[in-house]
């Protein structure tokens, strides 16, 4: 099964009245071929637009920025009003893993986007969620307190207030955007049958993570004058764990004390299965529920098996299931590539646990670079976990070509060059990014949390086994091609990550070790 990385992104514009806009903005994220745009919700109230739309990453971000382009030059802030807080034109753009991708090749996505657009159009950008450079960047109402109006003061003179890229000044019609790496998280909106926003306002306090509610929901109380009611307006940032009814049963009762009631609801682009099934079983008490009782699943697309994974969706107990079998794939490559993902999965264990409270201070901003940099080296070797039983079993089927005739032996010798060659440039990647890893690692072993220092001797171990077990993919594939350039080349990159890695490796169990002593020292 080939794996496919599938990132989301999820803008939103400061424009829910002009339907000549949105279609705009419409056509230009349609324009990308590859992209798909799932939906558009706008609203005139809140006068704002949400797309949603999904594709490889480099193609999303594409689309995002095309998209941008027609919001800069056709949203002027100076003439908008809304119901809904606002900075930006281009207000925020959250870029979601969904499939085969992490939440670092996001973050590296959205800083590609940041720079890009700042670049382009001389708005000042923010990095917020899991991108965010600074703690009080992570939650967007703190970058967008002030809105468009107070950040047009602020920006140039309150050194708090410099952007991540782009000037030191607000754009005159287009304002600032915020942009970064998020998990799923579900828009949803609650309307209750009262023209008192303070009744709304006490509802989203009840159910608010920064009021007491809950830990994973943001909300705010608005009012719908077209509609004769009010909203609150809710983003669930972890649906699995704080759940749509559980929120909406919180609002219906903190709603009846003031005599009001929720008359509908509304969910602001796409929502995953899981959320709605947990719902489904919630309201209707089901004996058993899950996807595979989905019928709609087993013919939307084709799809044989809903439940179907690729190896790096699997567990471990059902990847080695697999690697178990008599069959070549997954084989060792394959592993080392996984060895590798783990490594580099421990140093973003050890930065992460050097990030909070007074001590790591000095070091947090480095210690989050080197996280957000090895995450996005972990999620290309899950990739390559993929990649590699793909290469091999392209190798084989080439094998089964005919060769009865001169020609049909001259396209098979081609084919099969062609894809030894690339079967010897997917382990040399893994070698490549498992060496990235160990330089992070070497960081985190001599700066990160003490209390962890044996993680980032794993994490050496292991990133250098993945090193020499990719290593012996590459050579058994250079003994089979013709290519004595690329054979002598990607030879010597062999030599010299393995004499690299093994260097760092030795000087981080030596970091491992004197760190081990001072700690049983203290």
């Amino acid at each position: 099964m080939t794996l496919v990385k599938i990132v989301e992104c999820v803008p939103n514009f400061s424009e829910g009245r002009r339907k000549e806009v949105i279609d705009a903005l419409a056509e230009a994220i349609r324009s990308v071929e590859g992209v798909r745009l799932l939906d558009i919700e706008f609203d005139p109230d809140h006068n704002r637009s949400v797309f949603t739309f999904i594709g490889e990453p480099q193609k999303v971000k594409e689309a995002a920025l095309k998209a941008a382009d027609v919001a800069v030059k056709r949203i002027d802030l100076t003439k908008h009003e809304g119901a809904h807080p606002r900075m930006g034109a281009v207000d925020v753009v959250p870029f979601i893993p969904l499939h085969g991708t992490t939440i670092g090749e996001c973050i590296e996505l959205s800083k590609q986007f940041a720079e890009e657009f700042s670049s382009k159009h001389n708005v000042p950008v923010y990095l917020y969620a899991k991108s965010a450079t600074r703690p009080d960047r992570v939650d967007l109402p703190n970058i967008r307190e002030g809105e468009f109006e107070g950040l047009r003061e602020l920006i140039g003179t309150d050194p708090e207030k410099d952007p991540d890229y782009g000037p030191k000044k607000i754009h005159p019609t287009a304002g600032a955007t915020a942009t970064g790496a998020r998990n799923f998280l579900i828009a949803f909106n609650m309307n209750l049958n009262t023209t008192n926003v303070e009744v709304a306002k006490a509802c989203a306090n009840a159910v608010r993570n920064t009021t007491g509610g809950f830990v994973y929901v943001q909300g705010i109380g608005l009012d719908l004058p077209e509609k004769g009611m009010v909203q609150v307006s809710c983003n669930l940032t972890h649906p699995k764990r704080t759940k749509i009814h559980q929120v909406l049963e919180v609002v219906r009762m903190e709603a009846k004390r003031f005599g009001a009631t929720v008359v509908e609801t509304e969910i602001v682009g796409m929502v995953p299965l899981f959320s709605l099934l947990d719902a489904l079983k919630y309201y209707l008490q089901p004996e058993k529920l899950d996807e595979s009782m989905i019928l709609d699943l087993y013919y939307l697309g084709g799809a044989e098996d809903p439940t179907a994974k690729t190896f790096t969706e699997m567990s471990l107990i059902e990847f080695g299931n697999q690697v178990r079998r008599a069959r070549a794939t997954p084989g060792g490559g394959s592993v080392a590539a996984a060895m590798g993902s783990l490594g580099a999965a421990l140093v973003c264990m050890v930065t992460g646990l050097s990030l909070s409270g007074r001590k790591f201070a000095a070091i947090k901003e480095e210690m989050l670079k080197h996280r957000h940099a090895c995450e996005n080296d972990r999620g290309i070797l899950m990739g390559l976990v993929e990649k590699d039983s793909e290469a091999f079993d392209q190798v084989m089927s080439i094998f089964k070509l005919p060769e009865e005739t001169e020609v049909q032996k001259r396209e098979r010798e081609k084919k099969l060059e062609a894809a030894t060659i690339h079967a010897a440039e997917v382990p040399l990647a893994t070698m490549r990014h498992s060496l990235n890893a160990m330089e992070h690692a070497k960081i985190a072993a001599e700066k990160g949390n003490i209390n962890a220092i044996t993680d980032a001797g794993v994490a050496a171990h292991a990133l250098m086994a993945a090193i020499e077990g990719a290593a012996l993919n590459v050579r058994i594939n250079l003994g089979n091609i013709k290519d004595k350039k690329f054979v002598d080349k990607t030879q010597a990159e062999v030599d010299r990550i393995i004499s690299e890695g093994s260097k760092l490796k030795s000087e981080i169990l030596e970091i491992v070790e004197a760190r081990m002593k001072e700690l049983a020292e203290s």
